[in-house]
C-alpha cells in the first residue's frame, strides 16, 4: 500500500490551523465592540470577559478530565490476559 501521509501530519499546516484559530479567536473577542452583549451581571460588561471566562472554564475541565482519567483509570491486563 502506498499511502500517502495525511495533510495534518505536515508541520506547515498545523502552523495554518493555529494561526487560523488565533485569528477567529481575535475577531471574536473585537466583535465586542460592534455586537451588544447584554449582560445580565456587571462582571458581564467587562471588555473579553466572555472569552476569558470560556477559556478558563475549558481549562478547568480539562484538568478534571485529567483527575478522573487518574482514578477510574485500569490496569491494561484489567480484562484478563490477551489471546494473540
Amino acid at each position: 500500500m502506498d499511502e500517502k501521509p495525511h495533510w495534518l501530519d505536515q508541520p506547515r499546516n498545523i502552523k495554518r490551523l493555529w494561526r487560523g484559530f488565533l485569528l477567529v479567536l481575535v475577531f471574536t473577542v473585537l466583535a465586542e465592540f460592534v455586537v451588544s452583549m447584554h449582560p445580565h451581571f456587571p462582571i458581564e460588561s467587562i471588555f473579553g470577559f466572555n472569552a476569558g471566562y470560556g477559556f478558563l472554564l475549558c481549562a478547568l475541565m480539562i484538568v478534571v478530565a485529567k483527575g478522573l482519567a487518574l482514578v477510574l483509570k485500569r490496569p491494561d491486563t484489567y480484562y484478563g490476559k490477551d489471546n494473540d
